[in-house]
C-alpha cells in the first residue's frame, strides 16, 4: 500500500488530497513538529536522508518533493485525468504552474516565516518580502479572472500544487484582498476528496 509520510502543519496536505481525488488506498504516517524549533523530527531521516516531508513510498519507490509526487501519482494512477493532453497549450500552462508553485511563489512566504523569527533585526526586509508576496498573489488572483481552475475547466495537478501557497496567502493576507483566491480556496476545501484528506490526517 502507498505510504505518505506526513508532517503536521505542512505542505503534505497536497499529497493526501491528490490521493483522495485519485481514489487510491494509502496509509498516513504522521509526524509532529518539534515544539521548540518547529522542525521535523529526526525519525523522518529513516525514510529519506533529508528528513523532510512529504515523502511518498510506493512499492520500492521512495519519492520526495510535492510536485514530483503529484506528477508521479497522476502518471501512475490518473488514467488520463488531472493533466492536459501532452503537447497542447494547456499542457505547457500546467507545466508552468507545477514548477511555479515551489520555484517562485513559495519563496517569499518562506522568507516571511523565517525573517519574522528575527524580530526587529528582520524589520528592514519586511517591506520587500510583503511586496513580493502581494506580487505573486496578485498574479495568481488575476490568472483566475473568469475561470475556476488554473488550467482548463476542471481540477488538475497544477491546482493541487498551487493550493498551499494560495491557502497560506488567503489566511495571512485576509479574505478580501484577493477575491479570486478566496473563491478558489473555498471551492477546493469544499471538495469531498479534500475533506476526506483532512479527516484522515488533520489540517
Amino acid at each position: 500500500m502507498i505510504e505518505v509520510h506526513h508532517l503536521k502543519e505542512s505542505r503534505s496536505r497536497r499529497i493526501t488530497w491528490m490521493l483522495e481525488e485519485l481514489g487510491q488506498q494509502y496509509h498516513v504516517v504522521s509526524y509532529d513538529r518539534d515544539a521548540t524549533t518547529r522542525l521535523a523530527p529526526p525519525e523522518l531521516k529513516k525514510i529519506h536522508p533529508l528528513g523532510k516531508a512529504p515523502v511518498l513510498k510506493d512499492k520500492d519507490l521512495v519519492l520526495i518533493e510535492s510536485g514530483a509526487i503529484v506528477e508521479y501519482l497522476i502518471a501512475e494512477y490518473g488514467q488520463g485525468k488531472f493533466i492536459p493532453a501532452h503537447g497542447t497549450a494547456d499542457y505547457y500552462r500546467y507545466l508552468q504552474f507545477m514548477h511555479y508553485a515551489e520555484g517562485s511563489a513559495m519563496l517569499p512566504l518562506l522568507l516571511r516565516l523565517y525573517v519574522g523569527r528575527l524580530g526587529e533585526a528582520g524589520a528592514p526586509l519586511h517591506p520587500r518580502i510583503n511586496s513580493e508576496i502581494a506580487n505573486h498573489l496578485g498574479y495568481l488572483n488575476a490568472e483566475l479572472n473568469g475561470r475556476d481552475y488554473f488550467v482548463g475547466n476542471e481540477l488538475t495537478g497544477a491546482d493541487v500544487q498551487l493550493s498551499f501557497v494560495i491557502q497560506a496567502g488567503v489566511r495571512n493576507i485576509g479574505r478580501d484582498t484577493f477575491p479570486n483566491l478566496t473563491r478558489f480556496t473555498d471551492m477546493i476545501e469544499a471538495r469531498p476528496a479534500y475533506q476526506r484528506a483532512v479527516q484522515r490526517s488533520g489540517e
